[in-house]
């Protein structure tokens, strides 16, 4: 009765915390308007997709090696440092906006979301698995994504009035205030290291190797040694990239219908209702099995079709169920890759599925513009969701598998794989 009793407290304060950092991370109020603050600055369309590919860049480049960093040193702290950069850079761009001010601001802010990838789910999983209570990982991770969403929807509703009242400079000390708010909730995470098993490669490391470097081979390492690692770390990017990248295009969807664009928001309303309800309903999702994942991707992806290619506001409806259904296999496949990992290097292996999902959205995004510019946005949907069909039909031809269980004694067949 004293552990059962001494754990939930425990349990909850990680809960709140992480909730509260999520929403505080996305609480920026620049985010609806950073556009329009580097129009008015002067900047050309070009230079401002310019400002995109170095975000996305520095993302990538230093996913990887902040989740070595974080297993060497310390997921805390990562988790302290990243909405502080990002606060710096928002800082600069409202104090001397000009493209090179913006430039330095999006390497921040992407160098801030490669700290917090990787770090944040290490640590959560760690710090339930260490409270024996790994199998409330999806329920909170669910959640957390949830209060995401809920911080970029309140910073939708406020940046208007903000703006109104204090223009540019108020808007970007309110995202300042946001991520100040955020790196201080984070010192809140509770922290605590997990011992290396027995055998790891990593346990031995060369006493001239920084610790870093030793957590970046070891947990590269056991992605390529380990099969169900593998298999976890690559089905990330394969169900997170293609909803991910098409979500930036949904505006374009939404005018397509022909609505005026006054109701172009309502429209994006059932897309993050969707996506919300997605996230809530990971504690159920834990019992598909395989060909139960694989239903919910084909289901998803011919109702993200269908939805798109009706070119009537009603298939919004069908795209926000669309998007519940691919927040759901996405939160899923992230609980298995947690399971899958027995390492202390979680933050790395947890990066570099990171990486690989960005560098997809990437040529998602590539290959989304060769079909709309020659089809329209309609076809691009459509087209972009036969890789979740593919998917779904490998998944669902693999021999019949017991329920996942997220814990360490998962079995190797057991769940989504």
């Amino acid at each position: 009765m004293f552990i059962v009793s001494a754990r939930v407290p425990a349990e909850r304060r990680l809960a709140a915390t992480l909730y509260a950092y999520a929403f505080l991370t996305d609480l920026v109020l620049l985010y609806p308007v950073y556009a329009l603050l580097f129009a008015d600055t002067g900047l050309s369309v070009g230079q401002i997709s310019s400002l995109f590919v170095l975000w996305s860049a520095a993302g990538i480049l230093l996913e990887v090696p902040s989740g070595a960093w974080a297993d060497a040193v310390s997921r805390r702290l990562l988790l302290c440092l990243a909405p502080l950069l990002a606060a710096a850079g928002f800082a600069l761009w409202v104090l001397v906006p000009s493209y090179p001010a913006f430039a330095v601001g999006f390497l921040l802010w992407g160098a801030g979301g490669a700290l917090r990838s990787g770090a944040l789910e290490a640590l959560v999983w760690t710090e339930l698995d260490r409270l024996g209570a790994a199998g409330r990982y999806a329920r909170l991770t669910g959640r957390a994504k949830t209060a995401e969403l809920l911080g970029v929807v309140a910073a939708m509703g406020l940046a208007a009035p903000v703006l109104a009242l204090g223009g540019y400079p108020a808007v970007g000390a309110a995202s300042v205030a946001a991520c100040l708010a955020a790196a201080a909730v984070a010192t809140r995470f509770p922290e605590h290291r997990a011992p290396e098993p027995p055998g790891h490669d990593a346990a031995q490391p060369d006493p001239d190797e920084p610790g870093w470097w030793a957590s970046l081979r070891g947990g590269l390492a056991e992605a390529r040694a380990d099969r169900s690692v593998r298999a976890a770390l690559l089905l990330v990017p394969a169900v997170a990239a293609v909803w991910g990248g098409l979500d930036e295009y949904t505006p374009l969807l939404a005018r397509d219908t022909g609505i005026p664009a006054a109701g172009v928001p309502l429209l994006l309303l059932l897309v993050w209702a969707g996506t919300t309800v997605g996230g809530l309903l990971a504690p159920a999702g834990e019992r598909l099995t395989d060909r139960g994942f694989a239903a919910l991707l084909a289901g998803a992806a011919l109702a993200l079709a269908a939805g798109a290619l009706l070119r009537h506001p009603a298939g919004f409806v069908l795209v926000g169920v669309a998007f519940a259904a691919f927040q759901l296999a996405t939160v899923l496949v992230d609980v298995r890759l947690q399971a899958r990992i027995s390492g202390p290097d979680r933050a790395t292996v947890t990066s570099v599925a990171g990486m690989a999902t960005d560098l997809t959205i990437i040529a998602v995004y590539a290959g989304y513009g060769v079909v709309a510019g020659a089809a329209g946005n309609a076809v691009a949907f459509a087209v972009a969701v036969l890789p979740y069909l593919l998917l779904a039909g490998r998944l669902a031809t693999r021999r019949p598998a017991r329920r996942v269980r997220p814990n360490r004694s998962l079995p190797e067949n057991s769940g989504v794989s």
